[in-house]
């Protein structure tokens, strides 16, 4: 791992009604993610968002990444540099894009997307991937948007009850 990205900037850009900012995810921002998560999934997962902001904090392969709009978070972004999994070389996984609703349908969760790209880019991965439920299909929609498609793999589980 290269380090590069590592002050990844992270966009300055006018969209909607105020700039939004691009940048790693500080402490202070977690709350706000923890609140926006709990809306949009129903559930509250403090210890897992604070989870990945200590991750970003002791692996170079992973980026959390805050969008602010007028100092408010708008959205955030989780990626991770994973290596030879299932036989795969080097790849970034988006494991987390997600947009406060007021903010949606604004281009935050593609500056968002971008950025996160960004940072796989400029750590020499060529290749990216995500894993989303198969009825998501606004999910679905917007990583096609972005130039996703099906890859070569299939995601297989069962119940180990």
């Amino acid at each position: 791992m290269s380090g590069k990205g590592a002050g990844l900037v992270l966009m300055n850009e006018r969209a909607g009604e105020g700039e939004l900012v691009i940048k790693p995810v500080t402490l202070e921002d977690v709350p706000a993610i923890v609140g926006i998560d709990a809306e949009v999934t129903g559930s509250a997962k403090a210890d897992f968002w604070y989870g990945c902001y200590a991750r970003q904090n002791t692996d170079a392969k992973c980026r959390f990444l805050v969008a602010h709009r007028d100092g408010e978070v708008a959205g955030y972004t989780f990626g991770a540099i994973q290596a030879w999994e299932f036989g795969s070389p080097p790849c970034g996984w988006v494991e987390v894009i997600s947009v406060a609703p007021q903010y949606r349908n604004a281009h935050v969760a593609t500056k968002l997307f971008d950025a996160v790209v960004a940072y796989f880019r400029d750590n020499g991965i060529d290749t990216v991937r995500t894993m989303l439920h198969i009825d998501d299909h606004q999910l679905i929609s917007f990583f096609r948007m972005q130039g996703m498609a099906a890859g070569p793999y299939i995601e297989l589980e069962m119940q180990a009850d």
